[in-house]
């Protein structure tokens, strides 16, 4: 299996970002986010402009008003942050489906499945930066790394508009965390903090040289066992996506219920290209099909087949769908044709050496290769860039 890659998303300073863009006329000036100085509560987030005099998010805003006398302070406009969050996790769950949010404002993506369509960790991490600002005119700063731990790590070290990549081989990665402070540990809190620091450590490279021994008796054996593999950057957890992927589909409903068996196998022919580069994208195989189609009065039914062997291609997909469109009588109009894959897993069937590879298999990966050099090309030029015959003309 080819080693991860993980991004870690934080957008910068996003209320205040959020509240710079749709006011103009705050560009530069120090923003902070929370509650009135006049008021019992605290700042929520702050301008970089206001971090430079001190303040930061959980202060009491009466600190920050003393700090910052001439700080423009804003309520939070919840409703327009989750609007642009919407909009942030939408450009993630392009480059994949494979996203793990951790607030409105940052996420975890595994791209290992996408780097085929979009290129190689930093590629996909600027292009994922570039849309973001594109479509949301605001910044953000990412970490690329092996896996969780150094992402998130790494996306907060060149705050705002940062691109960190962490090392791949083990010595550059204890290299590069070597002179970090202790507190960027995960579960290094302030007592922990306090404790390692009475016997002189400091940094994670401190950790790195440490007594193993030692360490359990000064934390516990738990958390010095934990504090050992996070200091060489070992870290095996995965990403906790809302709901695991199981399946992919894409579905529509006519404008007007169709008797056409051509409209609406054109329309199935467009789903199953749309479920193939999602599923290329994520880097899975599916082993199942299905197509559904609701009628005239509502009534619904599904049909699936098995795929043997397991295929991410399109011309696979689209000939399985056309196969199980066309057994059905369109005995009425159709008011919605909907196409998907599920039994999905990570690779396909490993492949025999040609000289008794399967004719199957041979096919199979040809099919393969071609659709994923379709979704290079789309993705450079565009969609529309590059088009089968069959789209063109009627099959």
């Amino acid at each position: 299996m080819p080693a991860k890659t993980i991004l870690h998303i934080d957008m910068d300073a996003f209320f205040a970002a959020v509240e710079v863009h749709d006011h103009p006329e705050l560009m530069g000036l120090p923003v902070v986010i929370g509650s009135p100085p006049d008021k019992r509560g605290v700042v929520s987030t702050c301008s970089y402009e206001a971090r430079k005099f001190g303040i930061h998010s959980a202060m009491p805003s009466r600190t920050a008003f003393k700090l910052c006398s001439h700080a423009v302070f804003l309520p939070p406009n919840m409703k327009r942050y989750h609007e642009i969050s919407e909009q942030i996790m939408e450009v993630f769950r392009h480059f994949t489906p494979l996203v793990e949010p951790l607030s409105c404002d940052e996420a975890f993506l595994d791209v290992t499945g996408a780097r085929y369509l979009f290129g190689d960790g930093p590629a996909i991490a600027r292009k994922i930066k570039a849309a973001v600002l594109e479509k949301t005119g605001l910044t953000c700063s990412v970490g690329v790394a092996s896996n969780m731990f150094l992402a998130k790590i790494a996306s907060d070290l060149n705050k705002p508009d940062g691109l960190t990549i962490v090392p791949d081989s083990e010595k550059g990665i204890a290299a590069f965390l070597a002179p970090l402070p202790v507190k960027r540990m995960w579960g290094a809190g302030r007592k922990t903090q306090a404790i390692l620091e009475a016997h002189h450590i400091r940094t994670i490279g401190d950790l790195q040289t440490v007594a193993p021994a030692k360490l359990a008796a000064w934390v516990g054996e738990s958390a010095a066992a934990s504090f050992r593999r996070l200091a060489f950057g070992i870290d095996d957890r995965e990403l906790a996506t809302a709901s695991e992927e199981k399946s992919i589909s894409n579905e529509i409903t006519f404008d007007e219920d169709q008797r056409d068996a051509k409209v609406v196998e054109a329309a199935l022919l467009d789903l199953a290209d749309k479920v193939g580069m999602r599923l290329r994208r994520a880097g899975f195989y599916a082993t199942t099909a299905q197509i559904k189609l609701r009628w005239k009065d509502f009534s619904t039914i599904t049909r699936q087949r098995r795929l043997d062997p397991p295929c991410c291609d399109d011309i696979t997909l689209r000939e399985t769908a056309l196969e199980l469109f066309r057994k059905e009588a369109l005995h009425s109009p159709v008011r919605l044709i909907g196409f998907g894959v599920s039994g999905l897993r990570l690779t396909a069937d490993a492949p025999q050496l040609d000289l008794f590879q399967s004719p199957e298999k041979k096919t199979s990966t040809r099919r393969e290769a071609l659709s994923r050099a379709v979704d290079r090309i789309r993705a450079k030029f565009g969609r529309k860039s590059i088009q089968r015959g069959s789209n063109l003309n009627e099959n």
